[in-house]
């Protein structure tokens, strides 16, 4: 199964991500879940971001995106324009709420997700 993994830091000054470190969060989620890229973004949702995700996921054939960042409701909604513009099923996003956390919490919910998510896809 190939899996993107992708933490949007919300310009890194918002104070809903203070408590964690997202280069702790995406190295852990590299070296432990190996997936095919783990990145870190400061805001995906801007016009820059939407460059990044059409560019990014354009000819990329990836089962799963797992997206740590905002509410994944909002996402959905942000990002729905550059998936359609490449072809990307949204229904391979898995977002992840992970504001007003610890760096300890954000990879405990991370990992407990790629886990579940993993299993579940497998059946």
């Amino acid at each position: 199964m190939k899996e993107g993994f992708l933490f949007c830091v919300c310009q890194g000054t918002c104070p809903s991500f203070a408590k964690e470190n997202a280069y702790e969060i995406t190295n852990m989620v590299r070296k432990i879940f190996n997936v095919e890229f783990a990145a870190i973004h400061p805001q995906l949702c801007a016009d820059d971001g939407d460059r990044f995700l059409r560019n990014l996921l354009k000819g990329l054939d990836l089962d799963i995106l797992y997206v740590a960042g905002c509410d994944p409701v909002m996402q959905k909604k942000m990002f729905k324009e550059s998936f359609e513009a490449v072809g990307f099923d949204d229904i391979k996003r898995v977002g992840i709420d992970v504001r007003n956390k610890t760096t300890e919490e954000v990879e405990a919910q991370v990992k407990e997700l790629i886990e579940k998510t993993r299993e579940e896809r497998s059946k």
